[in-house]
């Protein structure tokens, strides 16, 4: 009985977390900031390795619609299979793009040990620290630069998540980010009047503002170092504005134990950063809730009811995410929802212990404050 009642509270809780959710979705994008900045800007981006939809995604940030701005690829290693596709890029594009190869690492974290290097080489104040696995639009440098106009806006961050996943991996990574993570951050805005964090894939950030807080070797060896960038741009008196703009992520032929691996890292990177809020996401996983109520009460009629109206209430709130973040096709894979559900408990729960991430073939240790190392086994 008691556990009856546990379960209940906890499935009530989801259910006004999907709530909150999609009230906060819908509100998205909320920015007021309408003025065109077009001032000069720097894209970084560090290179590991070729996906297979790299040569793509690398020329779309040599096409973008902006008056002025410039590509900087970093390579740490000289013998690295995107060499030559990139220097393909270079010279298609020559006005454009540099590419540096040959980077050691200066830490732990290789890309952003690579975005040291590529910041030193920077033509411009405005940088945009982006990722290599996104494809981008023609008007991403025009939107993101945007909020910038406000000379309180320190960091400018973007979504993402996979417009068309074609597998089903892909498809539980896209849901996992789209449905899940995006919201999850809007309510986090909210509950934190404003965001004081940044998301990885695409950072836009001054570097006099870079300066301030220190330099990027302040992250190269933590966890979380967009997470950390975003946190201490907000400390050093900036705001982090949540562009309207949403990166597609391809994510490839990525099996669902590729997805499981990565969002473990995320999900023990999350409690190094966030601390006791880590374990407040308890009270998110109201459809995975109701499956044990179901079960534990013989599939008495108020169970049943009670998870009919968790369930609605999840997939309304998903299909709010879908349509506001721009990926329809994501409601073909709506009937992995359950899946996915069931997948982000597990990896919160895993997530709760260990200090071992794995890492792009490495596997990193992760210390009490943070710090990444070696793992010594």
């Amino acid at each position: 009985m008691i556990l009856e009642i546990l379960l209940f509270l906890l499935i009530v809780a989801g259910g006004v977390f999907y709530i909150a959710c999609g009230l906060c979705t819908l509100k998205f994008p909320d920015s007021h900031h309408t003025v065109s900045n077009n001032e000069p800007v720097s894209i970084l981006i560090p290179v590991c390795g070729v996906d297979s939809a790299a040569l793509g995604n690398w020329t779309s940030f040599c096409t973008q619609d902006y008056p002025e701005y410039e590509v900087l690829f970093g390579v740490k290693d000289n013998d690295d299979a995107a060499i030559p596709i990139l220097r393909d890029i270079v010279a298609r594009f020559p006005e454009k793009a540099r590419l540096f190869v040959d980077l050691p690492p200066k830490g732990i974290n290789y890309q952003i040990s690579n975005l040291m290097y590529l910041l030193d080489n920077a033509k411009y104040d405005l940088i945009i620290l982006a990722d290599s696995d996104i494809e981008v639009t023609p008007d991403y440098l025009k939107t993101l630069t945007i909020p910038f106009s406000d000379p309180n806006i320190g960091v400018v961050t973007c979504g993402y998540a996979d417009h068309q996943p074609k597998f089903i991996g892909a498809a539980l990574a896209s849901l996992g980010r789209c449905v899940d993570f995006l919201p999850s951050v809007l309510v986090a805005r909210f509950l934190d009047k404003g965001m004081t964090f940044a998301l990885g894939p695409t950072i836009a950030i001054r570097k006099t503002v870079v300066n301030k807080f220190g330099g990027l070797q302040q992250v190269v060896n933590r966890i979380g170092s967009d997470y950390n960038i975003g946190k201490m741009a907000t400390e050093a008196g900036y705001k982090v504005e949540l562009s309207q703009y949403i990166l597609n992520n391809d994510c490839g032929g990525d099996s669902p134990w590729d997805v499981f691996k990565r969002e473990l890292r995320w999900a023990r990177t999350i409690r190094m950063n966030r601390g006791k809020d880590y374990y407040g996401l308890l009270f998110t996983y109201g459809t995975v809730y109701s499956l044990f109520l179901l079960l534990i009460s013989g599939f008495s009629p108020y169970a049943i009811y009670l998870s009919a109206v968790v369930l609605n209430l999840r997939l309304i709130q998903a299909s709010v995410a879908i349509y506001r973040f721009g990926c329809p096709h994501l409601t073909l894979w709506l009937w992995l929802l359950p899946l996915r559900d069931a997948m982000s408990f597990l990896i919160w729960l895993w997530g709760a212990f260990g200090n071992k991430v794995y890492w792009r073939g490495r596997i990193l240790e992760i210390g009490d404050r943070g710090q990444l190392s070696e793992a010594r086994d």
